[in-house]
């Protein structure tokens, strides 16, 4: 079997982290910009017209058929994306089946997993996945932390999913697309149907570069299925079930408003930067993370800009109720969406020409001609912990625990001004540490720190420092906050580690940016 890993290194930041990976070559991170690709993009191999029906009826009878003519075996990576989030119903099923040919030694590529895939544990405990290149969240991740999983685990951003995938380092044997609408030729959308999740943005590296395209839906349709989101040109086999997914499962609870009072102060006090700061004006554009606290954020724009009659050109989403309503009421030109936190998303990106679907490629990928991520005025985004020098860690916790996957959020670092809002403590663990447990993200790209004690600015970002000088906002240092959280609960004892890594960080340029070790039992 393939080593997980060989000979560690210590990259520019400092973190020892493996050079060959499962095998495959990897490269140590070199600092934000320094690594240069080379090459071309990989391709699949070229398809010819006579292998398909003359008809346009790629329809066959069952997920097990479709896997079964897409050459299943041995050792291939499986890709699924995770549009209906905690509602998915396909990717379990797409493995029930491997164990029952008997078929090991598998590659799950997730664009995220969520808590529906504990169910999976058991085929990575019996050898019928051997790893996940993907987010591991929750059980999954507690599971890989303890190093029982058989391969080395890999964490990408989503726009690094996409570089990784259009660059040949994630190649994808079978992509299984979960669709709410489509025609027997293979094009799709999830805007329509009883089960509509919203964009496939996250499918579409998967679509273009996979070796084989199945795509599932529960609604079948003439052609042509309209809109497409997913090219039936692409797609080999599609299928039909009777049911895809569950779309009230779309929210979880990273995807709704917090309620807490000390989250909404944190939140307010965000709005009230960007104000000061200058941030918040006719034209300007904002992203707003996942995390209840960065969704209040929007809301407090919302509320600063009804009260001005401030105009944004745009916002980022992940889309929800909050951002739907800027749009419709004339307070947003556009949503550009990656993907819908809620079913009022879901509806309007279906019926609204100004709420667009956006994939990783023009948003996110590092490897490309630019993307729009720089485009952003001002992204508001979590971490589980930031260091004395802003460094950001967003995938394990103070204990050692891998439990969340990277999502965007190593992307929208690129932005014009990154904030994060974070308690000073969480279960009287400090927020602020002397150095981050997983290093996701370099401190030169975080700009400012709003906890519920105080405002701290990244000292490379004079300008802001010049912008709200003079104003009552509660301005300290980063270490002074450390200082506070220590006073109020002490200095937490730090993990033991034992010397084996149980998975890779990926940097946005496919780079390794830092390692998780294994926690003892």
């Amino acid at each position: 079997m393939t080593k997980k890993y060989d000979k560690l290194v210590t990259n520019a930041a400092g973190r020892l982290v493996p050079t060959v990976i499962n095998g495959q070559g990897a490269i140590p991170f070199m600092g934000v910009g320094q690594f240069k690709p080379i090459g071309h993009r990989y391709g699949p191999a070229i398809s010819s017209c006579a292998d398909y029906p003359d008809d346009g009826n790629k329809l066959v009878p069952t997920l097990r058929d479709a896997l079964e003519m897409c050459g299943l075996k041995d050792g291939m990576t499986i890709s699924t994306h995770h549009h209906f989030r905690d509602g998915d119903l396909i990717a379990n099923q797409i493995f029930d089946i491997a164990h029952d040919l008997g078929v090991k030694n598998l590659v799950w590529a997730p664009s995220a997993s969520f808590p529906c895939h504990e169910y999976l544990i058991k085929y990575l405990e019996d050898g019928t996945i051997n790893r996940i290149e993907g987010s591991m969240n929750g059980p999954l991740g507690k599971f890989t932390s303890f190093g029982k999983m058989s391969g080395l685990a890999v964490l990408r951003s989503h726009g690094g999913r996409y570089q990784a995938i259009q660059d040949g380092e994630l190649k994808i044997d079978i992509t299984v697309i979960g669709a709410t609408c489509c025609d027997p030729f293979g094009n799709a959308n999830g805007l329509n149907g009883t089960s509509a999740s919203g964009g496939l943005g996250f499918a579409l590296a998967d679509s273009q570069y996979a070796g084989k395209v199945v795509v599932v839906t529960d609604n079948l349709v003439d052609f042509p299925c309209v809109p497409w989101q997913i090219q039936g040109n692409y797609v080999d086999y599609t299928v039909l079930v009777d049911k895809v997914g569950i779309p009230e499962k779309i929210v979880s609870g990273t995807t709704q408003i917090t309620k807490s009072p000390d989250r909404l102060l944190l939140a307010e006090m965000t709005a009230r930067f960007c104000d000061v700061a200058g941030i918040i004006k006719d034209g300007f554009s904002f992203q707003a993370g996942a995390g209840g606290t960065a969704l209040a954020v929007g809301d407090f724009f919302y509320k600063i800009m009804k009260e001005r009659g401030i105009k944004a050109r745009f916002a980022r989403g992940g889309s929800n109720l909050y951002l739907v309503k800027m749009l419709e009421e004339g307070y947003l030109d556009f949503i550009l969406d990656g993907q819908t936190f809620d079913l009022h998303g879901v509806r309007s990106m279906a019926v609204n020409p100004n709420h667009l679907m956006t994939t990783p490629f023009t948003s996110y990928n590092y490897h490309g001609k630019g993307n729009f991520a720089g485009l952003v005025d001002v992204a508001i985004l979590g971490a589980t912990e930031i260091d004395l020098d802003f460094n950001g860690n967003v995938v394990t916790h103070s204990d050692g625990y891998l439990l969340h996957g990277i999502g965007g959020w190593q992307n929208c670092l690129f932005s014009k001004t990154v904030i994060i809002p974070i308690p000073l403590f969480r279960d009287r663990i400090p927020v602020i540490v002397d150095k981050v447990t997983t290093l996701c993200g370099p401190g030169e790209l975080i700009d400012v720190i709003v906890t519920e004690r105080g405002i701290c600015i990244n000292p490379l970002r004079t300008d802001l420092i010049e912008k709200v000088q003079g104003s009552d906002l509660p301005l300290v240092s980063i270490k002074e906050l450390k200082e506070e959280a220590e006073k109020i609960c002490g200095i937490p004892q730090k993990p033991e580690f034992l010397n084996e890594v149980v998975a890779a960080i990926k940097w946005v340029d496919g780079t390794v940016i830092d390692a998780v070790w294994k926690l003892s039992e």
